[in-house]
């Protein structure tokens, strides 16, 4: 019996020990002493072996195991270092797979290893390696190994490819996120860092406050001109305004209960205002946008990026090709074996998968991509540099501190800088078909040189919108070209050209504005930088009415240009004929000139009833053109002492077709009836503006009255009594409310259409006037019974 005793004591005790081990005892352990489980690496190890087995896990939850074990505070982390390897390894290759199976949704594809990595808390164990040396009490930081920091990052990286929900987990940690902008202090894990910053920023719930990284002025004085371009990616994400990615969110009745709601700046307005202070902050972005490079030799430069601009669309893969490209040829000339980073290039993919290996067994030494990579890799490298600062340019020029920025522009002589690239990196005369034309605030996934060119032309539309310094886009020669058009018309120069700085204009032969001209006239008729070329140039326009800058486009063949692609090119895109509606109707604003071209051009009925066509086929693009003909002719039917005028008045069919009142009423019923308060939207407002400047003009002759009785006449022929005339009431409310709080709104009406806007204000109120016996007022050709029809909602 004793003996019988003694056995079972000595198995219990053996049992125990080994219960130490079962998940069952850590359970029950975990109640006992509050110790529960927060990772799936504290699963016992032989449970994990087990399980591995029949999950296929690749012993990635013993490596995890391993790693915790080995990277405790006081371990020297060599030994994690050879686990990040390994873990990499496995890691890398699924992230590539899935930016190469045409960037399938993670819910399409499986990635069982970054899941199983995930699942049993290595991002988490990660970000802790990553910030321990934040987390110490000493004075003197403990300095981390840069090889395992970007060992770290890229894992993290690879998780964030394909793992749902990692990149959302990382940006909703503010400590870890204002962490990464440390790192980016050390150029050798700049790269990395800003890669998965990137990545994080994009997804984050609440825009990152500037002003909150810790010395951000000095760390963007520490960077070096390569380092700022590819920290423009980062800046671009924290200082644009969000997408509301709603349509509804995006209509003006939205935008105005929104500005109610938060009068302060937006986060992005801060943003910006944060960066203009950093010292020489604008003055190295110009530097920047406007260093020259060094073409490539030989007759293959331009297919050679043809080609290449498929593989490499993002800054930062570039900068690891340059960065692994010069480690390579160390080694070649050293004879050395030191560790590089072999780059895996994707396919239209900004992504890329960076997995670290001696250079004895690097798959770059066998890669067919090395003997691939052509001569103009680093033209393609500037290129993607300079997208980025125009950008960043671009949105600072949109904003708050607008005049800011423009007088340092002007100082830092951004556009002769741009001026002296035009022809030989800007818009050479190579082409790529097949452009797709790009909102304010969507990513674009299109070559280099096609984002470069469309950056540059928003660029140039910014500069130049309602601004004085748009003069700066010329020369001294086509400065004084204006200044003599206006003395031969005898009148006086506009006080924005006798202002400018001539020390600031472009250089050389011509102009940057001459040569946008010169190469839009070249453009394939499908090209859609028809779209940004064109609202460049009517940016130059915008603004009160100059005749000399008219004429200065119209000697160079630009109206001419314009109407063969209305008429004749087949063109059939409504955002690039939209944008030709615009720039003809700025062109041809109360210039009697302009109108005698046009009458030249469009000397058959056949084309003057496709030009028609053209307009009638969608009156929200080409309404602002129906409002410059309408107030031309209202000036140059008070103009009858002159001959010209009568003998163009005469003459033109465009004028003629205007002037007849069942057209003008044509035009005034459907601008009414397209729109209402709840779909009014920044596109099409110009309609409501538009049908405005049709009554203003019928109240100065004392025809308001005629042509609200044609609206009601109309109405009722529609069988819909009250409909148009209360949604043209309702119409005019929200204008009020709109426009009466918008200086700045105010002031482009006043200027555009030469009426002061104390008559805009005047007209509305008499047509709002609540007297049902005022032949001016809306309310008076209502019948009772339909008076105030969904009047709630406008006031919802």
């Amino acid at each position: 019996m004793a003996t019988l005793k003694g056995s079972e004591s000595h198995c219990t005790r053996g049992k125990q020990r080994q219960c130490k081990y079962n998940i069952v005892f850590k359970f029950t352990d975990s109640k006992i002493t509050g110790r529960t489980f927060s990772r799936g690496t504290q699963l016992p190890g032989g449970l994990l072996q087990e399980r591995d087995k029949r999950a296929k896990w690749q012993g990635i939850p013993t490596l995890l195991q391993n790693l915790y074990e080995s990277s405790h505070p006081n371990s020297d982390l060599s030994d994690a270092h050879d686990l990040l390897k390994t873990l990499l390894s496995q890691l890398s290759m699924e992230a590539m797979s899935f930016v190469t199976e045409d960037r399938k949704t993670i819910q399409e594809s499986t990635f069982p290893n970054t899941h199983t990595f995930d699942l049993f808390g290595g991002v988490d164990l990660l970000v802790e390696i990553l910030m321990r040396p934040t987390l110490t009490m000493q004075k003197k930081k403990p300095k981390m190994n840069d090889d395992l920091v970007k060992e770290c990052l890229s894992v993290l990286y690879n998780c964030c490819i394909c793992a749902d929900g990692v990149t959302k987990s990382l940006a909703a940690r503010d400590d870890f996120v204002l962490f990464l902008f440390t790192l980016m202090t050390n150029k050798e894990t700049f790269l990395q860092t800003a890669t998965l910053m990137e990545d994080i920023l994009g997804v984050k719930k609440e825009m990152i406050h500037l002003d909150s990284i810790p010395n951000l002025s000095g760390l963007v004085q520490s960077f070096d001109q390569q380092q700022l371009a590819n920290f423009c990616r980062i800046l671009s994400v924290t200082i644009s305004e969000p997408d509301l990615g709603n349509d509804d969110k995006h209509t003006l009745l939205a935008k105005n209960a929104q500005q109610k709601r938060n009068s302060s700046p937006s986060r992005a307005e801060v943003n910006q205002v944060t960066l203009l202070n950093i010292p020489e902050f604008i003055e190295r972005l110009c530097k920047l946008a406007t260093r020259k490079v060094s073409e490539a030799t030989g007759g293959n430069f331009l297919q050679e990026l043809e080609e290449w601009y498929t593989w490499l669309d993002n800054a930062l893969v570039l900068d690891s090709l340059m960065q692994m490209a010069t480690e390579e040829a160390e080694q070649s000339s050293t004879g050395k074996t030191t560790k590089c980073s072999s780059l895996w290039f994707l396919n239209s993919s900004p992504t890329f998968v960076l997995s670290s290996e001696s250079s004895d067994e690097s798959s770059l030494a066998t890669s067919p991509l090395r003997h691939r990579l052509p001569p103009s890799m680093k033209i393609v490298h500037e290129i993607m540099y300079k997208v980025e600062v125009l950008y960043v340019l671009c949105v600072l020029l949109m904003g708050r501190q607008r005049n800011q920025v423009h007088k340092m522009l002007a100082e830092f002589r951004l556009i002769p800088g741009l001026n002296n690239l035009f022809d030989k990196l800007i818009w050479r005369k190579y082409t790529v078909t097949n452009h797709v034309v790009h909102g304010q605030n969507e990513n674009c996934d299109c070559s280099p040189e096609i984002s470069f060119k469309i950056q540059f032309l928003r660029l140039l539309q910014s500069f130049s919108d309602h601004h004085e310094n748009k003069y700066l886009l010329l020369n001294s020669q086509e400065l004084n070209e204006l200044s003599a058009i206006s003395m031969k018309a005898n009148i006086p120069e506009v006080e924005a050209l006798v202002n400018t700085d001539r020390s600031l204009v472009c250089d050389g032969k011509k102009g940057l504005l001459t040569r946008l001209l010169t190469v839009m006239k070249r453009e394939p008729p499908d090209s859609s930088f028809r779209f940004w070329q064109a609202r460049a140039v009517e940016s130059f326009l915008r603004g009160a009415t100059s005749y000399a800058d008219q004429m200065f486009l119209l000697k160079r063949g630009l109206l001419e240009h314009i109407l063969f692609c209305i008429i004749d090119s087949g063109c059939t895109s409504r955002d690039v004929l939209q944008s030709y509606f615009d720039l003809l109707g700025e062109l041809m604003k109360f210039n009697i000139d302009a109108f005698k071209r046009f009458n030249k051009y469009v000397n058959t009925p056949e084309k003057f009833q496709t030009f028609l066509t053209q307009i009638n086929s969608s009156l929200v693009d080409s309404n602002m053109l129906v409002r410059c003909i309408v107030l031309s002719l209202d000036r140059f039917q008070s103009q009858t002492e002159d001959v010209k005028v009568v003998e163009v008045l005469s003459e033109c069919c465009l004028l003629s077709y205007m002037a007849k009142v069942e057209n003008r009423l044509s035009f005034l019923f459907r601008l009414v009836n397209i729109i209402n308060v709840q779909t009014l939207t920044q596109e099409n407002v110009s309609c409501l503006n538009t049908s405005l400047v049709i009554l203003m003009l019928a109240r100065r002759k004392a025809k308001l009255p005629f042509y609200l009785s044609a609206l009601r006449e109309k109405e009722h022929a529609e069988k819909y009594p009250g409909c148009l005339l209360n949604n043209f009431r309702n119409l005019l409310r929200f204008w009020q409310c709109h426009y009466l709080n918008k200086d700045k709104d105010s002031t482009c009406l006043e200027n555009s259409s030469c009426i002061p806007f104390s008559y805009w204000k005047e007209t509305v109120s008499v047509l709002l006037g609540s007297d049902r016996t005022s032949l001016c007022a809306i309310a008076s050709y209502i019948d009772e019974p339909f008076m105030d029809l969904d009047r709630d909602l406008l006031e919802d």
